[in-house]
């Protein structure tokens, strides 16, 4: 029952609404297959698949709103989780930010995010991209560990007010790590994907393999500042940290989008002006919802043009405080890449370093953006054009803002897996490989 088609979607969602005796309410229905497949020291360890559908119901009365859920479906139990969304709905306080629900929206047109192909996974395919990653370790002395997780499923919203929308998407998310049974060197590499056909386990295996070999007998360099080349998902790591472009944290002054005195830095060129960033729901490879959670109509909207702040994000409540349309957080980011590739950006690099990604970020000054985190799984030493050996990993303290204003060179857009999320919270991240001068790393670290 974890996939249902919009008929039968809205056929629920529809009968659900008519036990309501609130003033009003707002429906979720959800639901997902999952499947997964986990392995360490080159022996698979777990596998697994659940399958869950979950109805949410919010009522309200005047300002007052009450929430509650279930996954059973019959009337009974359909009806019961309406009053008991109502009985809360009485009993709460009046939320003066409280926001009716919207009327029908007209949507812009279906999203990519599903995938046939993904939907069919079976567990003999999980298995296959297991062994296709354990298998080619053994023989080059390393330890494969990694995970693979897809799921299809689907999205719906329906309220009092007539509004209704429903998107199937499908994921497949997959990482692995290669250890050196030496316990010198460590490799790293994912993918982040809706359709599995462009998932190579084996290739991207090799990649971490690769790089455990290179980073074995890693040597300590002095910190400081350097030139690096950050691989998109070191990059995307960074760069995702500037896409919270919350508008009522900016205009209350709790932001780096905040001016000193009042005000918001929107219109702005903040970095460099070979920086674009956008959002849009039908990108081919990283496709998002058309709607956003309360039923928003998303757009291909620009968030950084020309290295100028083009949009901030204002929810509905905040925006009638401003007299400002409404403008959802997205569902994807989108940096524009260029045309350097990454061999050519090692070529003109006379001293630098290679970053594959960065690991445990932690704010050190929201105000600026200034964050700390470390290097891990590979990170290497470039002298005159050639990448000279692998180096211990450091500590780095760096803002985004800063880093994006030290660009030198552009290469090609990765969707990439990042450390921590995407942006705001989640969503696709499509980011290119950058060069940047004078990044600043504050300590070394003794972990491999």
């Amino acid at each position: 029952m974890a996939i249902l088609s919009k008929e039968e979607a809205k056929k629920i969602l529809e009968k659900v609404v008519n036990f309501s005796k609130a003033d009003g309410c707002s429906l979720t229905l959800n639901g997902a297959d999952r499947g997964n497949i986990r392995y360490a020291r080159n022996s698979v360890s777990t596998a697994g698949e659940d399958s869950n559908v979950t109805l949410g119901v919010q009522s309200y009365f005047g300002k007052k709103s009450g929430a509650a859920t279930i996954n059973e479906f019959d009337d009974a139990a359909l009806e019961k989780t309406v009053r008991r969304a109502e009985e809360l709905a009485q009993l709460a306080p009046e939320n003066s930010e409280f926001m009716e629900p919207l009327p029908q929206q007209t949507y812009l047109g279906e999203s990519k995010t599903f995938s046939e192909a993904t939907a069919k996974i079976t567990p003999e395919y999980r298995a296959q991209a297991a062994a296709d990653s354990i298998n080619p370790a053994v023989p080059k002395d390393v330890t494969a560990a990694g995970y693979l997780q897809d799921s299809r499923g689907f999205s719906s919203i329906l309220n009092s007010k007539g509004l209704f929308a429903y998107n199937k998407q499908t994921s497949v998310d997959f990482t692995v790590t290669m250890r050196t049974n030496d316990g010198t060197g460590s490799g790293w590499a994912a993918r982040d994907l809706n359709d599995i056909s462009k998932l190579n386990a084996s290739e991207t295996s090799k990649i971490a393999i690769d790089k455990a070999l290179m980073s074995r007998e890693a040597k300590a360099i002095e910190p400081g500042k350097y030139t690096v080349i950050l691989e998109p998902s070191a990059g995307g790591d960074l760069v995702r940290l500037m896409l919270n472009m919350n508008a009522r944290q900016a205009d209350e002054g709790r932001s780096w989008l905040s001016k000193k005195g009042g005000g918001t830095k929107l219109g702005e060129k903040i970095v460099d002006e070979r920086v674009n960033i956008y959002s849009d729901p039908w990108n081919d490879e990283v496709p998002a919802s058309p709607w956003s959670g309360d039923g928003q109509v998303r757009k291909k909207m620009d968030l950084f043009k020309g290295g100028v702040i083009s949009n901030l994000f204002y929810d509905r409540y905040w925006a009638t405080q401003k007299n400002v349309a409404p403008n959802p957080f997205p569902g994807n980011a989108i940096m524009d890449g260029g045309t350097t590739s990454l061999e050519d950006m090692i070529k003109d690099t006379k001293r630098g370093v290679l970053v594959t990604r960065f690991w445990y970020i932690r704010p050190v000054d929201p105000q600026t953006l200034l964050y700390t985190g470390l290097t891990r799984d590979g990170t290497f030493f470039i002298e005159n054009g050639k990448i000279k050996h692998p180096i211990k990993n450091f500590r780095f303290n760096e803002s985004p803002i800063i880093m994006l204003n030290n660009l030198e060179a552009l290469g090609k857009q990765v969707r990439c897996v990042t450390s921590e999320g995407g942006p705001g919270g989640g969503g696709g991240l499509l980011i290119p490989y950058m060069k940047i001068r004078d990044f600043t790393f504050s300590s070394l670290s003794d972990a491999v």
